[in-house]
């Protein structure tokens, strides 16, 4: 089986749609969105209407539960541009995403970690910034799922991978539509890709264990980050043309 992974997709329609005519190139089975959908700076009412027509197996990311549960004020910028333009459709849609799916034997798939949409699985946070995590932590984070074969999960947007003691293979396939961000809980730290490509993985088990490949796709970022201008977001449209934060390198 084939299993195109692709995750946090952010609102960027032009990034999506890049990833959706690679992917039809790699004669996948299945699709699996990893959530994170539409909260961003580009144009997120237009993915909304591509994911739904997609129809691909979703679960929902961190920006879902915030998109359908904050009062508006207490919402950041990406969440309030996604609020103000989707319509009762898309959120009746994402309502019914579910938190973790198996979308084959031996497949799970959840946003953060099966338990939270806010955890870092392949990736710690220190006060001095972010690092890839250490193979105890990621299995502590996991607990009983680290005997499941396939771990799919997004939220840090940076395409990684690691092998478990138990034969199981854990994969982040990045971010489809936002390759850099900064966070400060728990500490101050930068997310960031290095390029402004769109990214997506390929998971196959044609040799009786699950292996990946990354894969990075070129799009019109001048044109997604030119949108994220127009819409009052230059951190991100920076990201965007760049793959780095604003003033971090």
């Amino acid at each position: 089986m084939r299993i195109a992974a692709i995750s946090d997709v952010h609102g960027n329609l032009p990034a999506l749609d890049a990833v959706l005519a690679d992917l039809a190139t790699q004669h996948v089975d299945l699709v699996v969105n990893l959530g994170d959908l539409l909260s961003g700076a580009v144009r997120p009412q237009e993915t909304a209407d591509r994911l739904v027509e997609l129809d691909a197996l979703t679960v929902a990311g961190n920006h879902e539960r915030q998109l359908l549960t904050w009062l508006r004020e207490r919402m950041g910028a990406s969440d309030r541009l996604a609020h103000d333009t989707i319509t009762d459709r898309h959120r009746a849609w994402m309502a019914r995403l579910p938190l973790t799916l198996e979308p084959a034997d031996g497949v799970l798939a959840f946003h953060g970690s099966p338990t939270d949409d806010l955890v870092y699985l392949l990736e710690t946070v220190d006060p001095g910034g972010a690092r890839p995590a250490t193979e105890a932590e990621v299995l502590d984070r996991l607990g009983a799922a680290a005997a499941v074969p396939l771990l799919l999960c997004g939220h840090t947007h940076l395409q990684r991978a690691m092998r478990l003691p138990t034969g199981a293979l854990v994969l982040n396939p990045g971010s489809v539509g936002w390759p850099a961000y900064s966070d400060d809980s728990p500490h101050p730290h930068v997310m960031e890709a290095g390029s402004p490509h769109a990214r997506y993985a390929v998971a196959d088990d044609a040799g009786g264990s699950w292996s990946h490949e990354f894969r990075s796709v070129r799009y019109d970022w001048e044109a997604a980050a030119a949108t994220a201008d127009g819409n009052g977001r230059p951190d991100v449209a920076h990201a965007l043309r760049t793959g780095r934060v604003g003033g971090a390198h």
